[in-house]
């Protein structure tokens, strides 16, 4: 296949609101050893996207084109690549580049489409799938008949929290905004859906689990909810924290923290190693992959062209999503 030299993208012209994201050309990317090019069908939309685009700047190393998950068609492979070919239908989880027509990806956190997925529904998958098990799962350790409380359950990541929870034997609660959100919660299969501007969720989770409370609780708030998620949780539950929100600082008694015995934690998942990620990956694909599209499978909230990547992170800030909104490419 002979590939364009150039190709559509979709810049960061300045650190500001969701205008400032605009198409430029660049060269389409050459990849190296260990890595895969893919041609860009779909890529998926995160908060982290958003936290790029405000500061105007990618991490060290990577790429200043925002996009952190890809589906597509294998195009180019470095050399040492052997377990992908041109061709192949993948989804990538990946380290920017994705609001491209062709993005570079490292083989071992590319993956095969699953079985009843086509490639928008796969690009929905990737940072959202791994993102939650790393940290209800690997860093949560969420076992089952335990009890999860997912702040943010219409969420990409939160709406597969709830199903892998379910998946895994636990019983997962959700704080939603609205009775819409809520009720997507309920279906995807929360025992609770519980409307935060409207109920005390400490109140609601204690109430739920009889005096029990959340032995897991899976945070994207920040550390606004700190105090009360301490109060909500179990005896020697686990917060883990996904995202420092609006509220960065994490102020809790000491005292309250012992008395639970509660552990305190939370991850970036990419800024974490390339060896964690594949442990991530080799954990998914044995415990998850035989059930995506059947007992967990992601939501998709909106689908705009690549053109409209500004439109999109608008209505992801507006926090009226549910679901994954992705743009396509192709």
């Amino acid at each position: 296949m002979t590939l364009p030299k150039t190709m559509t993208a979709i810049e960061i012209t300045r650190p500001g609101g969701p205008e400032v994201l605009q198409p430029t050309t660049r060269p389409v990317p050459e990849p190296k050893a260990g890595e895969v090019l893919i041609k860009v069908a779909y890529a998926g939309i995160n908060r982290h996207d958003c936290g790029q685009r405000i500061r105007g700047s990618a991490p060290k190393g990577a790429t200043d084109i925002p996009g952190l998950e890809i589906s597509g068609e294998v195009v180019a492979t470095g050399s040492g690549v052997t377990r992908w070919k041109p061709g192949d239908s993948v989804c990538a989880l990946v380290n920017g580049g994705g609001y491209a027509e062709y993005c570079i990806a490292l083989e071992p956190v590319t993956m095969p489409i699953p079985d009843r997925f086509d490639l928008k529904l796969a690009a929905a998958l990737p940072e959202a799938l791994y993102t939650a098990w790393l940290n209800v799962f690997m860093l949560g350790r969420l076992k089952s008949g335990e009890w999860l409380l997912v702040h943010g359950g219409s969420s990409g990541v939160g709406s597969i929290a709830i199903q892998l929870a379910r998946l895994e034997g636990a019983k997962p609660i959700a704080t939603v905004g609205n009775g819409a959100k809520a009720a997507a919660c309920l279906r995807l299969g929360a025992d609770r859906a519980i409307n935060y501007r409207e109920e005390d969720f400490v109140a609601v989770v204690k109430d739920v689990t009889g005096g029990h409370g959340a032995d897991v609780i899976l945070d994207m708030v920040g550390g606004s909810y700190a105090k009360r998620n301490v109060e909500a949780l179990a005896m020697d539950g686990r917060l883990v924290h996904l995202s420092s929100g609006a509220g960065a600082d994490f102020s809790v008694p000491v005292s309250a923290i012992m008395q639970k015995r509660a552990v305190i934690t939370g991850s970036q998942l990419r800024a974490s190693a390339l060896e964690l990620k594949q442990q991530i990956v080799r954990q998914v694909t044995e415990r998850v992959w035989p059930y995506l599209g059947s007992k967990v499978t992601p939501i998709i909230d909106s689908v705009l062209p690549l053109g409209r990547a500004n439109e999109a992170h608008a209505r992801m800030e507006s926090s009226e999503h549910i679901g994954k909104i992705l743009l396509e490419v192709r």
